[in-house]
Formats: C-alpha cells, sequence, structure tokens
C-alpha cells in the first residue's frame, strides 16, 4: 500500500504531463494515444525504480522516479505522434487509422499509427511499372520527403517491406518485392540501413481474386519505430 499512492500520483502527472505535449497545429490525428501511453508506462516504471531504490523517503522517489519516467515516456510518444502527423502533411493526405482504409483504391498513400509503429502505405500503381523496382518521379518525390523529415528523428528505427499480388510463381515475386522494398529503402537510409524484407504474396489485403484487389496487394509498406525491440516482421 505504501508504494500504490505514490503511483497513483505519479500516473495522474504522467496524464497531465501527456496533454502537455498535445500542441496545437498538428491537425492531421489529434488523438496522441502513443503519448498518453509513453507517459503512463514511463510513470509506473519510474515510480517502481524510485521505491526500490535504497534509503529513506521511498514514498517521494516513487513519486520523482514517475514523473522522470512520464516525461520520458510521454515525449518519446509525442516524438511518434509527430512525426505522423509531419508524415501525413508533407505527403498531401491524413493520418488514417480505420482498417478499411487500405481497401480503398482510391487511397494511394495511408499513414497510420499502430500500438508500435507508425505505418505508410504506398500503393504500387503510383511506384512502379508493371515488374519494376525502379520508382516513377512522384513516387520519388514522395519518398524523399520522407526521408527529409527522417532527419530530424536521428532516434527512428525505420523498416521498409515490398509486397505483390500472386501473378507469377513465388520465388518470382519474391525477388521483385525485394527489389522494391530495397529501392524504397535507399532513399530512407538516413538514419542507418533500413531494416529490409521482401514479402512476396503473403499477407495479402485482400483476395487476389480480381484485378481491383490484386492492386491493392501490390505495395510497399514503411514503419517508424521508437523503439528496435517492437520490430515485428512484415510478412506475418
Amino acid at each position: 500500500m505504501k508504494l500504490v499512492k505514490p503511483m497513483v500520483t505519479a500516473t495522474v502527472a504522467a496524464f497531465m504531463l501527456s496533454g502537455c505535449y498535445n500542441q496545437p497545429g498538428l491537425v492531421q490525428d489529434e488523438s496522441y494515444d502513443r503519448t498518453k501511453t509513453g507517459a503512463a508506462t514511463g510513470a509506473i516504471a519510474g515510480a517502481l525504480i524510485g521505491y526500490n531504490t535504497k534509503g529513506h523517503h521511498s514514498g517521494q522517489r516513487a513519486l520523482i522516479g514517475g514523473l522522470l519516467g512520464a516525461a520520458v515516456g510521454g515525449a518519446v510518444g509525442y516524438s511518434m505522434d509527430q512525426q505522423a502527423n509531419e508524415i501525413a502533411q508533407a505527403l498531401g493526405t491524413g493520418v488514417n487509422n480505420d482498417p478499411l482504409a487500405a481497401l480503398d483504391p482510391r487511397r494511394d498513400i495511408i499513414v497510420s499509427k499502430t500500438n508500435n509503429a507508425v505505418k505508410i502505405i504506398f500503393r504500387d500503381n503510383m511506384m512502379f511499372a508493371t515488374g519494376s523496382s525502379r520508382l516513377q518521379p512522384g513516387a520519388k518525390y514522395k519518398i524523399d520527403k520522407v526521408a527529409q523529415l527522417l532527419q530530424n528523428y536521428p532516434q527512428t528505427v525505420v523498416g521498409v517491406a515490398g509486397f505483390t499480388d500472386n501473378v507469377g510463381s513465388y520465388s518470382y515475386n519474391q525477388g521483385l518485392s525485394e527489389r522494391r522494398a530495397s529501392t524504397v529503402s535507399d532513399l530512407l537510409a538516413v538514419n542507418g540501413r533500413p531494416y529490409t524484407k521482401g514479402c512476396s504474396y503473403d499477407k495479402a489485403i485482400a483476395p487476389n481474386d480480381s484485378s481491383t484487389n490484386r492492386a491493392l496487394n501490390r505495395r510497399v509498406e514503411v514503419y517508424l519505430y521508437a523503439d528496435r525491440n517492437k520490430m515485428t516482421d512484415p510478412c506475418r
């Protein structure tokens, strides 16, 4: 019970701090869920560390540790929220966390926030000619915009994955998806070489039973992580 009060106080302070990070002007997505989660997690971890540190006044140490943890966790969360909004604005779109957005053939670019990352989907029809891994000029301009923004966030870990439809053999599509992912990865290597993977026609967005659905499945996805340990296999 001695630890409960400082932890509760620290957690409340965390959400107050997360509110402080909710700056105006980033109008694409103002939910800032990542900021709040990071602040709360940091508060609890900081409180535990402070409480378990040897010495007197453990409750005070827990509160101080919680506040510091909240500040750090909230700052990381805010950074990822800010990146999502800045990238969406640079790409001429908004942050869209609706899972059905990926099934809308009118959307060439989709920026969303998952629990662990900012995710950008680039549709194949605006990226590459059929069977090619050379970026079209308009697509290169878009990728370059993302690369420019990443220079402001040197701690961000980048992942890139290529996906195809099921026309042709699995091995052919594996090679094509890898080459396309590498083309995008080369342009985004401002914070070090991104984690790059080709997924062939695994993890299809829609059944490969029509030309419209196959077009949905042909894509490159870019993932921005605050923590390398949070990275997941994009092909699964």
